[in-house]
C-alpha cells in the first residue's frame, strides 16, 4: 500500500495448483460443502436482516417485546449472519490455498445453507416459536407460501448440484468412487 492507494496484485496459482486433481477436490468435498453452507446461511440471513428488518421495517428478529429489545435482537442476528459468512469465506480461502476449491460443491452448499436458513426461519421461528412474522396486519398466507416455497426450491437446487458434483467426480475418476 502506497499512501492512500491500495495495490491489488492478480492471483497466479503455482503450477502444481493450476492442475487440481479430482482427488484433491474430492478429499476436501466436505469442507467445500460446509464453506457453501455457512456462506449461504449467512448471506440469506444478511439479506433478510437488511431488507425486511432495516429497509422495509416489517419486523424485528424478536417482536414480542419493546422496540429496544427488537433492535438488540436484530444486532445479534446481524452479527450471527456475518460470523457465518466470514466463516464460510475463511474456508474458501483455505480451499483456494490448497488448490481444492470446488465451485459446484460450494454452490450446492450455498443453496442448501440459504434455503435451510430460510425454511427454518419460515417454519420454526415464524410458526412454531412465533417470535416474529414476515409481516403484520396483512393476509400472511401469500408471504408464507413465497418465503417457504423459495426455501424449498433453493434446497432442491442445492441437493441437485451436490449430487451432480459427486457424479462428475466419479465420471472423471473412470466411474469408480473416489476414496477419501
Amino acid at each position: 500500500m502506497q499512501g492512500n492507494t491500495c495495490l491489488i496484485l492478480p492471483y497466479h496459482p503455482r503450477e502444481e495448483e493450476a492442475s487440481v486433481s479430482t482427488d484433491q477436490r474430492y478429499s476436501h468435498r466436505k469442507k467445500n460443502l460446509w464453506a457453501g453452507i455457512l456462506f449461504g446461511l449467512g448471506f440469506v440471513a444478511f439479506i433478510d436482516e437488511t431488507i425486511f428488518h432495516q429497509l422495509l421495517h416489517w419486523h424485528k428478529f424478536y417482536d414480542k417485546s419493546t422496540t429496544s429489545i427488537g433492535l438488540i435482537s436484530d444486532g445479534l442476528f446481524h452479527a450471527f449472519s456475518w460470523f457465518a459468512t466470514v466463516g464460510g469465506l475463511y474456508l474458501v480461502a483455505d480451499l483456494m490455498r490448497r488448490g481444492a476449491f470446488w465451485h459446484k460443491m460450494f454452490w450446492g452448499g450455498k443453496l442448501l445453507g440459504g434455503g435451510g436458513f430460510q425454511l427454518y426461519d419460515g417454519t420454526i421461528q415464524h410458526k412454531l416459536m412465533r417470535i416474529h412474522q414476515i409481516r403484520y396486519d396483512v393476509n400472511i398466507l401469500p408471504y408464507d407460501l413465497i418465503w417457504n416455497g423459495t426455501a424449498i426450491i433453493m434446497i432442491i437446487a442445492g441437493l441437485l448440484l451436490v449430487r451432480s458434483a459427486r457424479k462428475e467426480s466419479m465420471r472423471l475418476n473412470g466411474g469408480a468412487p473416489l476414496v477419501s
